[in-house]
């Protein structure tokens, strides 16, 4: 019988690539997280502090359309019973976008960081042994998609962050770390992917050689019809 040990081990590309791909998740989920999206200058004084995909956080700030001059003061989940009545203007349609493109993201890179660690630790084992090339090219599907949805996040909240229909004195914030942890991760993201894409097709030639080669040892019995 054959110790666990001595059967193939995961190739260098996929650690590397599991390892970038580790990075990203971990940038992603600090800026999926944290409020600092966009924040406002000190010097500024404002009313606005500071925002995040899911947080919004006032000093006292007063919604000029909102009849009862209610304060809204402190940070709350955006979809919070303290921020019903300014919703609409706290989350446009571009928000949404942008929310549901780095969700999405999120899920299929950690869904991608599973499937590696599953190669690495090659469990279970007949099974990663038999469809590692599979897995490979399902972490790469799942990085690179993330790669491009979190392009498309940071690209629409880089190029609407600025509305004035948005947060008022647009000229009084600045995108802050939260954006910028998103930007590094999309990039670790398409490292991870082209390390993996590389990988995905080694393993595939690999696989293909092997299953000519049983065949050659193993051929098939001519079927009647042809013999006669």
């Amino acid at each position: 019988m054959v110790a666990k040990n001595e059967y193939p081990k995961a190739a260098n590309a996929v650690v590397y690539g599991g390892i970038l791909l580790y990075i990203a998740g971990m940038c992603l989920m600090i800026s999926f997280c944290s409020p600092y999206w966009i924040q406002s200058f000190e010097e500024t004084f404002s009313d606005f502090k500071h925002m995040g995909l899911w947080q919004y956080c006032f000093h006292d700030f007063r919604y000029p359309y909102y009849q009862f001059n209610h304060l809204f003061d402190g940070c709350h989940y955006i979809f919070s019973q303290e921020y019903y009545v300014i919703r609409e203007w706290l989350l446009p349609g571009w928000l949404i976008f942008v929310q549901a493109f780095v969700t999405m993201a999120f899920i299929l890179s950690f869904a991608a960081q599973g499937l590696i660690a599953l190669i690495i630790t090659r469990y279970p084992l007949e099974f990663v042994l038999r469809y590692e090339w599979l897995l490979i090219g399902m972490s790469f599907i799942g990085s690179i998609v993330s790669a491009v949805f979190l392009s498309l996040a940071v690209i629409i909240f880089g190029f609407s962050c600025y509305r004035r229909d948005w947060i008022m004195y647009p000229n009084f914030n600045y995108v802050s770390w939260s954006f910028y942890f998103a930007v590094i991760s999309m990039f670790f993201h398409y490292f991870s992917a082209f390390a993996l894409y590389n990988e995905t097709k080694r393993s595939y030639e690999r696989r293909r050689e092997s299953k000519n080669l049983v065949m050659q040892m193993h051929p098939e019995p001519q079927s009647r019809a042809s013999y006669y």
